[in-house]
């Protein structure tokens, strides 16, 4: 009976570390997240999963055109995932004919492949804060971003972390490309 008591309290706390570690790497290293929606077309596809690196962004700070994931604010559990444009402390505008600009100066990317249709707030020059990030979906004509009241500018602590890694289609599977 000593033996059997013995191999169930092995058991039993190999679980518990498993599951320590678990808890651990979901919530301090990275989570997994699926795409919902078209709005960053081409390059994430609805029903694409991913990996969130929540690691890296302790360490540095993030980057233009990083892809992060980050809590929409009128929803509980619903996160978007969106291309960071505008960095802290920078001005945007989008003008007339869909061109971003960066502090004045026409920003060069490739993410956003059509001529952007709604400025919205970025009609009028936007002076980001010090903590806060604009960010827009690569597919800018169906995207709900930085660019309207309810997305707004996205403040550094809500950044959860940068999508890293397609796992889903198997197809697809690979690490993103950010810059």
């Amino acid at each position: 009976m000593n033996k059997v008591l013995k191999e169930v309290l092995n058991i039993s706390i190999y679980i518990l570390v498993i599951l320590v570690l678990t808890y651990c790497a979901v919530v301090f290293l990275g989570q997994r997240t699926s795409v919902i929606g078209s709005s960053m077309e081409p390059t994430l596809s609805d029903g694409d999963n991913l990996i969130v690196d929540k690691i890296t962004y302790r360490f540095r700070e993030p980057e233009r055109f990083d892809i992060i994931v980050f809590p929409y604010q009128y929803t509980q559990n619903t996160y978007y995932i969106k291309r960071i444009i505008g960095l802290p402390g920078e001005k945007v505008r989008i003008d007339e004919e869909g061109r971003i600009y960066i502090n004045g100066e026409v920003l060069k990317e490739s993410y956003g492949k059509e001529t952007i249709v709604d400025a919205g707030l970025a009609a009028e020059e936007i002076t980001l804060g010090n903590d806060e990030y604009f960010v827009m979906g690569d597919n800018r004509n169906d995207s709900a971003d930085s660019r309207f009241v309810s997305v707004g500018n996205i403040k550094r602590q809500n950044i959860m972390g940068r999508a890293w890694l397609r796992i889903y289609p198997f197809k697809k599977f690979g690490i993103l490309k950010h810059a």
